[in-house]
């Protein structure tokens, strides 16, 4: 069996001073003030059913049109 692939290399061609921007570390801290621990909510499975039937009623509603 012969399995042929069509691949396209990932390589992408960039100037030296634009790549390193990118790659520089930014050390900042954000809202330091906030209690994490109070404010966030734990996400179950039921948050993803959720989410996903929602954009599956947008998607039926689109087909519709």
């Amino acid at each position: 069996m012969n399995m042929e692939s069509n691949v396209t290399r990932s390589v992408i061609n960039m100037e030296p001073g634009e790549l390193s921007k990118l790659l520089s570390e930014v050390k900042e801290t954000v809202a330091s003030d906030v209690d994490v621990t109070k404010t966030s909510k734990i996400f179950s499975a039921a948050d993803l059913w959720k989410i996903q039937g929602s954009r599956l009623k947008t998607v039926s509603r689109r087909a519709a049109l």
